[in-house]
Order: C-alpha cells, then structure tokens, then sequence
C-alpha cells in the first residue's frame, strides 16, 4: 500500500501560470504541467538562492524530499525550454501558507 502524500507548504500560486514559445499556436504545443510544489521549490532555490535545507523546512517537508521535487521540476523546466513545449502551473499536493490572517487553504491534489 503506498503512502499518501503529505501536503507541501507553499507561499501562494503564481500570477502567470502559463508560458509558450512565442508564435506557435497553443492548439499545436505539447504541454508540461509543473505542480505548484515544484514551482515553489524553484523559486525557493533557483530564484532565492536558499539551500536546501532551508527550503525544505520552509516546505515543511524533508531535505530529501525537496531534492526530488527539485530535480522533478528542473527536469520539467528543461524539457519545456530545450523541446519547445508549453508550461503549464497547476495541481499538485500543497497547502498555502501565505494567506491572509495565516488561515491555511485546504490541500489540493492533482488529477495526475
């Protein structure tokens, strides 16, 4: 029996969640869907520069665990970039931390 999935803390979802090469039309790209845990993971080291460790605990998930969402996602982020794909952000299991007052939003899983 496989474990479930613990939620992923994450700040907030982005304000653009998608992006495509520029004058293909979206009817003849193949997407990639990068989950909202892994698009926080990269903003988290790639874009803020924080060690693992940190970001993980942030995450509220092990180190561990955030060095395969980081490698999921930068794999996700090179396939889009090298092939020509477009970038979807969506799904995911995760909890928003950053919301107002610190009430926290219900876990959302994806339908992958």
């Amino acid at each position: 029996m496989v474990r479930p999935c613990k939620c992923r803390h994450i700040t907030g979802e982005p304000e653009v969640s998608y992006f495509k090469p520029r004058g293909i039309p979206c009817s003849s790209l193949l997407e990639v869907i990068l989950t909202l845990d892994e698009f926080e993971a990269i903003k988290l080291a790639d874009l803020n520069g924080e060690y693992q460790e940190e970001a993980a605990k942030k995450m509220k998930v092990s180190r561990q665990t955030f060095g395969l969402i980081i490698e999921k996602a930068r794999k996700k982020l090179a396939d889009a970039i090298v092939n020509g794909k477009a970038l979807k952000i969506e799904g995911g299991v995760y909890a928003c931390s950053g919301n107002v007052l610190g009430v926290k939003k219900c876990c959302k899983r994806s339908k992958q």
